[in-house]
């Protein structure tokens, strides 16, 4: 689990219940709780963010909200270390002996890979249905994180929307001066409704949604990179430093040590 996904997520619950309790005390609570502001602004939101999308999208984007508290399967180090591995085995024994390692791995894009060069797959043709895949892949991710997106944009306008039909029913009542306050207390509930839909809620969502993506599409990149030089006969040695041109030099650091302890 992604510890800090779940911390970060139970913290800013925790800033708001401090931000009541601080202000109103514990008798306070209930009035940061109206279900018709509720029903305006998420069901507006949900409704307008379904407009936007097909059904299937719809739901798929909801489901990847739990993949915020996932940790990756596998680093970029781990990847060029097992790419590594791969290239001392086909230098000793030959690429065809790649299709029994092939067989071994959990990684579908790396092992597609691999049995298109035991197939004999020119090159550049590898290159060109890896990288495709790639793309589709992308493309794919960023239609989720963009459902994140405009719910995020949805929710501040859906509770403005709730904000002005309580201004508006405020202002037919502006004879009883005793109902004014409260009046406006619960129209502004819905803008802080929408706040929190946006910035606890969906931003930090579609963000660590964009984090992971860039990051399985470095480690994608790897693995074509690492998969051509395989097929091209190039030195395992080769093959680790250019990879390790994709790691910050602080992992590059770490891979080395580990590389030197086994």
């Amino acid at each position: 689990m992604d510890i800090a996904s779940l911390v970060g997520f139970l913290f800013c619950f925790a800033m708001l219940i401090f931000g009541i309790l601080s202000s109103a005390g514990l008798t306070g609570i209930i009035r940061y709780l109206d279900l018709p502001s509720a029903i305006i602004t998420f069901g507006g939101a949900l409704g307008a963010t379904l407009c936007s999308f097909t059904m299937a999208d719809f739901v798929a984007g909801l489901k990847t909200f739990t993949l915020i508290f996932k940790m990756p399967a596998l680093d970029t180090s781990e990847m060029i270390k097992k790419i590594i591995d791969l290239s001392n085995v086909a230098r000793k024994e030959g690429l065809l002996s790649l299709e029994e390692a092939a067989s071994d791995l959990d990684e579908p894009f790396l092992k597609k890979g691999i049995l298109l060069i035991v197939d004999g797959t020119d090159p550049d043709l590898v290159r060109g249905i890896l990288e495709t895949e790639l793309v589709n892949a992308e493309g794919r991710h960023k239609n989720l994180i963009g459902f994140w997106d405009a719910l995020g944009a949805m929710g501040p306008a859906w509770g403005m929307i709730g904000t002005l039909i309580g201004l508006v029913n405020m202002l037919y009542n502006m004879s009883d001066a005793s109902s004014i306050g409260p009046s406006m207390a619960v129209a502004l509930i819905t803008t802080l409704y929408g706040s929190l839909l946006a910035n606890w809620i969906c931003g930090p969502v579609a963000n660590k949604l964009k984090a992971d993506n860039a990051t399985e599409m470095t480690q994608k990149e790897v693995m074509i990179e690492g998969l051509l030089s395989i097929q091209a006969g190039e030195n395992p040695r080769v093959i680790e430093e250019k990879l390790k041109s994709f790691l910050a030099p602080k992992d590059r650091t770490s891979s080395e040590e580990a590389g030197g302890e086994e």
